[in-house]
Order: C-alpha cells, then structure tokens, then sequence
C-alpha cells in the first residue's frame, strides 16, 4: 500500500484550517488607531470602576506603629 499524496493532503488540510482561524481572536471592525485606543481606555475605566464598587474600602483604623 503506497500513500503518495499523504503529504499533500495533510499540506491542504492545514492551509484550510490555517485560513480559517486567520490570526487569532482580533478582528478588523474597522476603527482607526486612535479611535480603537479610544474604546478601549473607555472599557477599561468601566472596568476599574465596576472592581471599586465590589471591593470594600480598607479600614485604617486597625494596629500600627
């Protein structure tokens, strides 16, 4: 038994999956540079908000010197 084009099979298997996936997660949504750092420093405060409101403030009061 004799598998010839094994290889080429697997090399146009792999080219299918790789142009599928293309380059990971990030998407091209078609903002500009400073306009996708403009969205994204906006999530991130509503993010850091959110983490203060479910974190308690500390209390001073404790021990010391």
């Amino acid at each position: 038994m004799t598998r010839g084009n094994q290889r080429e099979l697997a090399r146009q298997k792999n080219m299918k999956k790789s142009t599928d996936h293309g380059k990971g997660k990030r998407q091209d949504d078609g903002l500009s540079a400073a306009a996708r750092k403009q969205r994204d420093a906006e999530i991130m405060q509503q993010k850091q908000k959110k983490a203060m409101e479910k974190k308690p403030e500390p209390n001073n009061s404790g021990g010391g010197s």
